[in-house]
């Protein structure tokens, strides 16, 4: 996957994200690293289970990347001392 993939998959995501933990999203380039990180996260939870991880630019893989996301920002908000919701 190409470095522009990985970025629109990872802004995509990250924004997807951060719309479903915190209701109110953060800015570009936080969601940006926060969907890239979460694609990698994502992708190896689900190697650790069994299935496919980030295969490329297509449904399946920015929901991949959504649950290494929502799983990254979850354990954000746990150390930050944040309430998610």
């Amino acid at each position: 996957m190409s470095i522009l993939a990985w970025i629109v998959l990872g802004l995509v995501a990250g924004f997807i994200a951060s719309k479903l933990v915190s209701r109110s999203g953060g800015s570009l380039v936080v969601d940006l690293v926060l969907g890239i990180v979460g694609a990698v996260v994502g992708g190896f939870l689900f190697n650790q289970f069994g299935a496919a991880g980030v295969s490329g630019l297509n449904l399946y893989s920015l929901l991949v990347a959504v649950v290494g996301a929502v799983v990254v920002l979850a354990i954000y908000h746990a150390f930050s001392g944040r309430r998610a919701l």
